[in-house]
């Protein structure tokens, strides 16, 4: 048996899957659905549960993990955070934290999309703004920091 060349060869040779499209269609899976299909091993579920407020399977009457859709979707951008962008778990976590709620329900399904963002996501995850981009927000934070500093100009001559 060939060993893995990279990390994705690795999650492709255990079967995981990469995107919420490949998510099956069913309302609960258990721990090793998910373990399965994010290519990673119960205990690290159980271990991301801990650490990240956002993951909490519901349980069972008999005790057992049930994860939903939403679930497994948040624990494959953890491993992608963790394993790809090797974020820290801390790092992972103010990430998943900092960023607005209708993007986080819909991250998942926009791969593309976010691939392409890397540069202003890890801005915004070390506190930093991203002020050339496009929207009224930073054109309103742009022409607060104008007027800003010509004040400071002003104060200077």
């Amino acid at each position: 048996m060939s060993t893995p060349e990279n990390a994705a060869d690795h999650a492709s040779h255990l079967g995981a899957i990469d995107t919420a499209a490949d998510i099956p269609n069913k309302l609960y899976f258990r721990i090793g659905d998910v373990a399965r299909l994010a290519g990673i091993k119960p205990y690290v579920l159980r271990f991301w549960e801990t650490e990240f407020p956002g993951l909490g399977p519901r349980k069972s009457g008999t005790g057992h993990r049930l994860y939903r859709r939403k679930d497994v979707e948040m624990v494959l951008e953890i491993k992608r955070l963790l394993y790809e962008q090797r974020f820290t778990i801390e790092g992972a976590r103010k990430f998943l934290e900092s960023r607005p709620k209708a993007d986080a329900a819909g991250a998942s399904g926009r791969t593309a999309k976010r691939r392409s963002a890397k540069p202003a996501a890890a801005a915004h995850a070390k506190g930093q703004v991203d002020l050339f981009g496009e929207s009224p927000e930073k054109s309103e934070m742009l022409d607060t920091v104008r007027k800003e500093l010509r004040e400071i100009v002003q104060l200077l001559k």
